[in-house]
């Protein structure tokens, strides 16, 4: 049988406040898809592409400044700006072929 043992006090704070964090994190890309469906439409409409590189390569730029200015890896401030970019972009397609 498994032993039990108590957890420290500090690692539930901790841990709590990881879960408040990711909870916050959800609700806040919801909010930021709510926002890129609206401009999915609007491109649909506007005949504009779904994707656009020069605001993209200056979104980037700008989170990779944040994240060094936040003491956060800019490398992977990148990579997740692009993983939520290319389901932004599919999400447009989509948007555009329902049009």
């Amino acid at each position: 049988m498994e032993q039990s043992q108590e957890i420290p006090e500090g690692l539930v704070r901790a841990r709590a406040s990881i879960d408040n964090i990711d909870a916050a994190l959800i609700h806040i890309l919801a909010e930021r898809f709510r926002c890129t469906k609206e401009v999915g439409k609007l491109k649909a409409e506007l005949g504009l592409p779904a994707s656009d590189p020069g605001r993209e390569e200056r979104q980037v730029a700008r989170l990779r400044t944040l994240a060094e200015e936040s003491g956060l890896d800019p490398v992977f401030a990148e990579k997740f700006l692009k993983f939520i970019v290319t389901e932004v972009i599919r999400h447009h397609e989509e948007i555009q072929k329902e049009s």
